[in-house]
């Protein structure tokens, strides 16, 4: 007969009682779930900030990062320069260098022969080496080596060769071939296309370096010029948006520290600041013209004066060295705006057009008056330029007055946590602050109302009250020991309905004390925010009625101010010629 093995009963005790733990853990995990909830909403708030603050932190340091590459990069580039066309640096000293030296005649002709010779082998392809070989023959009166350089200057470069010695002949008091050479000049040059270099003649005209007969075909062109361009379509649109985008390179960033607040809690920040930025530029503008035209004009000697504008001629306007000049532009500017690549990208989109080589009459004179450093302009052709196209800059300063006005927001956002308002300009405080207690106060009823007892909870107080009683009437009826446990389990349910209430109890307390900070704190903020916003209001009218005084400043120009005359010299030019 087969043996029948025995098995016990499994032995859940164990079991039974881990799942009494658990039911307990979910009865704590749902008396606090109201008290979770209710405060979602504050730590998403807080995540919030928190994620904006590392936000900035991250744009800061990225930031840094840039402004420390662009200073490398900038030192880099020089560097570059240096090697690719430093070698041309002792040819450009040498014009100068050759034409005092026969002022003082110091210097043997043999010797000035010698080394222009010696240059023209050293750099080859330079245009400028043929017209120091056509200088010294100049000088030493050999006129077939003279004609045979200028033929390969000409070559080379036939605009630059023309104004190198147009101003040479102006310098050795040879007017007829001045006239000549710049006629040539003139006479290659497209009022559409012309080339950057064209800046020269303007400089010699407006600082009074040439004689009267250059400086008559000079004004006439420059009038043809304007008449030719002035009947295009869209013509004085083109002229509104053209120097709308120089005036605008004048824009600074702003200080916003006092405007802590609102930089904080307005949505309308960006706004605010944008047009902020635009009233500060009147001041800036107003800065900018004073500075030019308070400059004095150079006092040196005519031959000092021209030997300053050829060494413009020869260092600065070297197509090769455009690409590299554009780079170190361009890191120029992030060094300046501390690292905001965006901000100098597009700075350098308007101030490009200093770079390129060929231009319109009018962008030649925008460029001479915004763009001094990359346009190579003298003082003197700044003031005239200025004051020549006095009435498109006028246009063009209304247009941008207006279009910053219009972006004047008639109501600035308030956003503190979840409270979102308006304001004019401060005066509804109260009023806001009423619906920011109501909002608080109706977020702190909602988030109460989760925080209650369970059903099992509830049930626990009459439920165990029921089985305790009838425990009790089994312990009295002989069977004590069903009663006891009977007792002990309904004590147990009605301590754990206290437990959980008094529990509740303490969350209530800690929520209302959250909302009660919440409400002090959102009370303050609101008052900094709306003080702000009177402060914002009060200073950009102060600093948007300086727009009145550029506009005056420029209304008292006049061309024929602005151009030195020489003796005996009578000229005039008029956009309207």
């Amino acid at each position: 007969m087969a043996e029948v093995t025995s098995i016990r009963p499994a032995d859940l005790t164990a079991i039974e009682r881990n799942l009494g733990a658990i039911h307990d853990d979910l009865g704590v995990i749902n008396s606090n779930v109201g008290a979770v909830d209710s405060n979602v909403k504050i730590v998403y708030n807080e995540i919030g900030n928190l994620a904006k603050d590392f936000h900035d932190f991250v744009v800061t340091q990225k930031m840094a990062n840039r402004l420390q590459q662009a200073e490398t990069r900038l030192v880099q580039i020089r560097q570059e320069l240096e090697q690719k066309y430093g070698h041309y640096e002792i040819v450009r000293r040498t014009v100068t260098g050759i034409l005092q030296a026969d002022d003082l005649g110091i210097v043997k002709k043999e010797t000035i022969s010698t080394a222009t010779e010696e240059l023209m082998i050293s750099t080859p392809n330079y245009w400028l080496a043929p017209c120091l070989v056509a200088l010294a023959a100049w000088i030493n009166d050999e006129p077939e080596l003279a004609e045979k350089a200028l033929r390969e200057g000409i070559k080379r470069n036939d605009e630059k060769t023309s104004l190198f010695f147009a101003l040479v002949c102006r310098r050795a008091e040879r007017k007829e071939a001045c006239l000549k050479w710049t006629q040539r000049y003139l006479d290659n040059q497209d009022e559409e296309k012309l080339d950057r270099k064209t800046i020269i003649i303007l400089d010699a005209y407006a600082s009074g370096l040439l004689g009267a007969d250059s400086e008559g075909i000079i004004s006439a062109q420059m009038s043809k010029w304007l008449k030719h361009l002035s009947e295009k379509p869209g013509f004085i649109e083109q002229q509104t948006e053209q120097w709308s985008d120089a005036i605008n390179l004048k824009r600074k960033k702003i200080d916003t520290s006092s405007y802590t607040y609102l930089k904080k809690y307005s949505k309308t920040w960006p706004v605010l600041e944008d047009i902020l930025e635009g009233a500060m530029l009147h001041e800036e503008i107003l800065n900018y013209f004073t500075a030019i035209f308070e400059q004095e004009v150079s006092s040196d000697s005519i031959k000092a004066q021209l030997d300053e504008i050829l060494n413009s001629l020869v260092t600065d306007f070297d197509d090769e060295e455009l690409p590299l000049r554009k780079k170190e532009k361009f890191e120029k500017f992030v060094t300046d705006f501390d690292g905001d690549e965006k901000r100098a990208r597009k700075s350098m989109a308007i101030e490009k057009t200093a770079f390129e080589k060929t231009k319109d009459f009018t962008q030649l004179l925008t460029d001479a008056a915004m763009k001094p450093e990359s346009s190579n302009a003298s003082i003197s052709t700044q003031k005239f330029a200025i004051s020549l196209t006095k009435d498109w800059i006028t246009d063009a300063y209304n247009d941008i007055i207006a279009k910053n006005r219009m972006k004047i927001p008639y109501e600035i956002q308030i956003n503190v946590d979840t409270f979102n308002d308006k304001t004019t300009d401060g005066n509804n405080e109260q009023e806001i602050i009423q619906r920011f207690n109501t909002l608080i106060n109706s977020e702190k009823e909602a988030a109460l109302a989760k925080v209650t007892l369970s059903a099992f909870e509830k049930f626990c107080l009459y439920g165990g009250t029921a089985i305790a009683a009838i425990g009790l009437i089994m312990f009295i009826s002989n069977s004590s020991l069903l009663g006891l446990v009977a007792i002990i389990a309904g004590l147990g349910m009605i301590i754990n309905h206290f437990s959980k209430k008094k529990s509740i109890e303490k969350i209530k307390e800690d929520i209302n004390s959250q909302f009660a900070q919440k409400k002090e704190s959102g009370t303050k903020i609101i008052r900094a925010t709306i003080a702000e916003v009177v402060d914002f209001r009060a200073g950009f009218a102060e600093k948007d009625s300086e727009s009145s005084k550029v506009l005056d400043f420029l209304d008292q120009l006049s061309p024929d101010q602005y151009v030195r005359k020489l003796s005996g010299t009578s000229r005039r030019i008029n956009v309207t010629d």
